[in-house]
Parts: C-alpha cells; sequence; structure tokens
C-alpha cells in the first residue's frame, strides 16, 4: 500500500499550498485564494478566494495559471482563472498587490456562453476567533454601524449591505473594503466552517441567475489594518460541569439492516452502544422499512436501538404518526427512543426563500408522544445545524435534541476539514442556548454527507478526490479519518452530549477492521459513561483525557509532537 493510500484512501493528491512572506505579512496561496493571512502570529483574515458555485452550491474548480510575480517591492501578483459549466466560461484575471501596511485583490472575468449561477465574485472569511470583537461596518448609503461579531452563531446574516467591515484581531483593527457589488455576511460557523463569510450578491435575489454572454464582472478587496485602542481575545466555549463521554451510536438504513439481519458481525468490529434506524417515508414502503429493523432486532438484540423517524406527512401527523407506529409495532421493531423530523425539513431554507409546506411541529411532536408510548422523545434536525438555528423545536415537548456535522459543505481540502474542528465549541455552545434542559445528541457526523440539504443531490466522486458535498470521502478510510474522529470527540467532549454518531455500521461511510478509525472507534466507544477531564484540539493536535484514558491524534500531514502524519496515542 502507497504512504498516499494509507494515509487518505486514496491516491489523488491534496491541492498544493504556497507560503508567501512579505516583511511581517504572510500568506498562503492555494488554488487561487489568499489564505491565512497573518501579520506577525497574529490572523487577520481566513481567506480571500474569487468563488463560482453552480445551481446545486457546489464550487467549480478553476483552471489557474500565474502569468507573473514580483517580490522585489512588496508582492505582485496576476493569476489567471478559467471556470467552466457545461455551457459556457468565465476567463477571471486575479491581480494581488501587497506592501506592509495594506493588501489589495482585484479581479475582472468574462464570461463566454450563457452562465448559470448561485454566485460569482469575492468571498472573504473572518476567523471564527472573531466571534464576539468589536466590528464597525459601512453601508452603501454611507451610514455606519457599530456592533460585535455573533458569540452565538447567527441563523441569519448578520450584517447586510457591507461596503466596508472593520473588525479586531488581536492588536489590530482590520478593514476590509468592497468594490463591485453589494455584499453581506452569514456566519458560517453553523455549516462547521471555521469563519463568518462576507460574501457578494444578496441571498435574497433570486439564484441561481444567468450571466449572459460577454458579461463582463469588476470586483475588488482591499485589506488594511491599524493598532487597536485596546486588544481582542477570543472568548472560549465554556464546558459543561461534570460532563461524562457521549455513548456512541452507528446509523443503518433499512437496506443495512436486512444485511446486518443475516450477519450481524460488522457490529463486533466497534461494539456501538447504540444504533440509529433510519426510516424514510420519501424511500416508500414504511412496513417494510420496519420488518427490516426488528429482524436486525432479533438477530442482535445486545445494543440500544433508537428510531430515526422522516415522514412525508401527506396526512394530519396524528393520522401519519398512528400509522407509522402501527406498522412498527406490527413488525416487532421496540426501539427505546423516537426522533421525528419532517421529511421537507432535511432541505435548507436560506434567506429570502419561502418555507415549504410543513404541519406546525408542536403539533407533529405531540401527535408523536400519543402515538410512541413508552419512549423517549427527541427532535431536531436529520441534517445539520444551521438547518435547526433557522427552524428551532418545541423543546419543552422533548427529551433530547439531535442535529449531525459535515466538515465539507463548504471545502474539501485537508486543511479546511480539520479546521472545522476548531468551530464545534461554537456550534455547541450555540445549541446548548437553544436545546434548555433537553438533552444533546449529535446525529451522524462523517467527513462524507449521506444527504445533501443544499442542493437536490450528493456530489459523485469517482475519481476519488477531495469533493465538496460528496456521499464517499476516501480519507474516511485512511489515517486521516482516525484523527478526525480523535480530534471530533476531542471536540465535543466538553459539551455534554449525551449520544454521538461518528460514522454508519456498513458503505464508505462505514467501519471495516481495515480501515484505520475502527481502531480508533473501538477506543472511543470504551470511554462513554466516563468523566471528562480535559479535552483541546489546538496547534494541530487534538488530546482527550478521559477517566484513565488519553488520546493524543496529530491532525496535520507533518510529525508533530512525535506522532507521525494523522497518527494517534493512547495512553
Amino acid at each position: 500500500m502507497s504512504e498516499a493510500l494509507r494515509l487518505y484512501g486514496t491516491e489523488v493528491p491534496d491541492v498544493a499550498s504556497e507560503r508567501i512572506i512579505c516583511g511581517d505579512l504572510s500568506l498562503s496561496l492555494q488554488d487561487g485564494a489568499l489564505r491565512h493571512i497573518r501579520l506577525g502570529g497574529q490572523e487577520l483574515i481566513r481567506s480571500i478566494a474569487f468563488l463560482v458555485r453552480d445551481r446545486d452550491w457546489g464550487t467549480l474548480v478553476p483552471e489557474l495559471t500565474e502569468v507573473s510575480r514580483e517580490t522585489a517591492a512588496g508582492l505582485r501578483l496576476h493569476l489567471r482563472a478559467v471556470y467552466r459549466t457545461d455551457t459556457a466560461r468565465m476567463d477571471v484575471d486575479l491581480r494581488v498587490t501587497a506592501s506592509d501596511n495594506r493588501l489589495r485583490i482585484t479581479a475582472e472575468g468574462r464570461v463566454r456562453g450563457v452562465f448559470e449561477t448561485n454566485r460569482a465574485g469575492f468571498t472573504v472569511l473572518h476567523p471564527a476567533s472573531a466571534a464576539g470583537a468589536p466590528v464597525t461596518v459601512t453601508h452603501s448609503d454611507g451610514t455606519v454601524a457599530r456592533a460585535a461579531m455573533p458569540v452565538l452563531i447567527d441563523p441569519w446574516q448578520p450584517f447586510l449591505d457591507i461596503t466596508r467591515l472593520t473588525h479586531r484581531a488581536g492588536a489590530w483593527d482590520v478593514t476590509c473594503a468592497f468594490e463591485g457589488d453589494t455584499f453581506e455576511m452569514e456566519d458560517q460557523r453553523q455549516w462547521g466552517d471555521a469563519s463568518f463569510k462576507t460574501y457578494n450578491r444578496p441571498l435574497a435575489l433570486p439564484w441561481p441567475y444567468v450571466l449572459e454572454d460577454g458579461t463582463v464582472l469588476r470586483q475588488a478587496v482591499e485589506v488594511s489594518w491599524d493598532p487597536a485602542e485596546s486588544r481582542f481575545d477570543p472568548i472560549p466555549a465554556d464546558p459543561v460541569a461534570g460532563a461524562v463521554f457521549p455513548q456512541m451510536a452507528l446509523v443503518v438504513t433499512a437496506e443495512e439492516a436486512r444485511q446486518l439481519g443475516e450477519d450481524p458481525s460488522p457490529l463486533s468490529w466497534v461494539a456501538p452502544h447504540r444504533l440509529l434506524c433510519s426510516v424514510d417515508g420519501a424511500s416508500g414502503n414504511t412496513a417494510q422499512q420496519f420488518a427490516a429493523f426488528a429482524a436486525l432486532q432479533r438477530a442482535a438484540p445486545s445494543p440500544h436501538y433508537d428510531l430515526e423517524l422522516i415522514p412525508i406527512f401527506d396526512a394530519p401527523p396524528a393520522l401519519d404518526l398512528a400509522r407509522l407506529a402501527l406498522e412498527m409495532a406490527q413488525a416487532g421493531f421496540a426501539p427505546e427512543s423516537v426522533l421525528v423530523c419532517p421529511s421537507v425539513d432535511r432541505q435548507s431554507t436560506p434567506p429570502g426563500s419561502d418555507w415549504p409546506d410543513c404541519p406546525p411541529l408542536e403539533d407533529i411532536h405531540a401527535a408523536a408522544q400519543d402515538c410512541f408510548v413508552g419512549v423517549e422523545h427527541g427532535g431536531g434536525m436529520v441534517s445539520f445545524f444551521p438547518e435547526l438555528n433557522r427552524k428551532r423545536p418545541p423543546v419543552e415537548q422533548l427529551d433530547f435534541v439531535s442535529h449531525g456535522l459535515c466538515p465539507i459543505v463548504h471545502a474539501a481540502d485537508d486543511l479546511s476539514v480539520m479546521e472545522t474542528l476548531e468551530t464545534i465549541p461554537h456550534i455547541t455552545r450555540s445549541a446548548r442556548a437553544i436545546l434548555g434542559t433537553a438533552r444533546y445528541r449529535i446525529g451522524p457526523s462523517t467527513i462524507a454527507m449521506r444527504q445533501n440539504p443544499y442542493g437536490s443531490r450528493t456530489m459523485s466522486n469517482p475519481g476519488q478526490g477531495r469533493v465538496c458535498m460528496t456521499d464517499d470521502d476516501p480519507r474516511h478510510r485512511g489515517a486521516f479519518g482516525a484523527a478526525y474522529v480523535i480530534g471530533l470527540a476531542a471536540a465535543l467532549a466538553p459539551a455534554g452530549v449525551a449520544v454521538w454518531t461518528p460514522a454508519a455500521v456498513l458503505g464508505p461511510r462505514g467501519i471495516d477492521p481495515a480501515w484505520p478509525i475502527c481502531a480508533a472507534l473501538n477506543v472511543l466507544a470504551r470511554l462513554a459513561g466516563q468523566r471528562v477531564k480535559a479535552a483541546s484540539v489546538a496547534g494541530g493536535l487534538a488530546r482527550l483525557e478521559v477517566g484513565g484514558t488519553i488520546l493524543t491524534a496529530n491532525l496535520t500531514a507533518r510529525p508533530n509532537a512525535g506522532l507521525a502524519p494523522y497518527a494517534w496515542s493512547e495512553t
């Protein structure tokens, strides 16, 4: 086995990154994006990139050419990027200039053909560590608003109509000035990204939209920095007092349950405490789905069984749920908990969009309590935190609330995936503010997506590359996947989560004794119920101390703290 295959589950290399230093200013150049813009040791901006998104919010990968570079006095860089769709192309000239106190990047794009897109233009990412920092926003009419970056994750856009934005980073006031379109900010932490995102073309406008043949786009972003009056340091999330490590669940579909009912031996590879059994009304024949889970429960009675029920609700909730409860009883399936999430809520409802027809959640959960007796009742989302944050369940009717996580919504390179672990404390702090006294469960949270809330499909990955929103990420099967899951465990541990779901049983997001993640999950499963003594993700390391066990994982592609790339240790 090659080293690449062992580490990443694929021979396809990650995107190359080049470090550029210009005096006290440093940055990385990766796929035409400027990343980790730092002054001395202080990160000012996480990224500036010219991005083009397709109708499913997939990111088009440009064909890049470096035209010229000068470094004698500051930095002057000229790049040419070509973005292609099935019917058109956009040729973009990118020019970067940097000096001691400012960085400017301009773009001029020309469209050939009819170009359909959801977004085309500059995106600026402010690091998640800016949460709570003072901010000043200048609007297109010249008015100025003073506020703070949100600490709790904002479900919508915290700032609109931005021409200029100044935030505090350590001892610096950092200003971004925008030209060429209307910009606004969304709190990208809710998708797991370690950033706040400022982007062009308001989401309230229709998308996808068409750029006609011959259209010329011109935009610019200029970053400058000045000494601040006072210093701002990141606001840490407080751990839950007395937190214990959560029980582990693995997710199972009805089709997988049929296979496991005939041969349940894969469950012994990890010995999960719980199985999350997903019954999907949109897949049809729910009676047969219940029958498959009942057969699995008879074949493997040891785990606790939880039902994830996703009804269509083409009848009133009381009738639909009564029918489903009867089918479950007739099949002989007996879960200990039932989470109900309407099928329409699997899809995201962005700002400016109409909410789909759906019975009130209060009616749904009241009916669930009447129809499913003697079990714990759950709500929330079978997708991710943004959907929960934007459509909050009636927590007073629920025993627990759940949502999933996914690190490849907006970026899929190795560094970006590991950086999402920085954001987990922001998500759990914000979720805790919603939950009240309800218990907190984390649903399926693998590198790859099982379902795409932001488009019509998950992205195929026949080439086994690093693809946003794919349902099959090869890194799950390499050392990278084991390091990531230990990092996820360390990030979640202080939040007092009751159950987490870091894998499926079968399929590309599942378990296999030959995959490094299997050994990591075995150790993590044994930690359930023990007190969390310490947990951190910092400096490219995840460290977790639970009971008498200490796990340390290297989250980087270089040796770190005596660990090989993506290796982990148990002491």
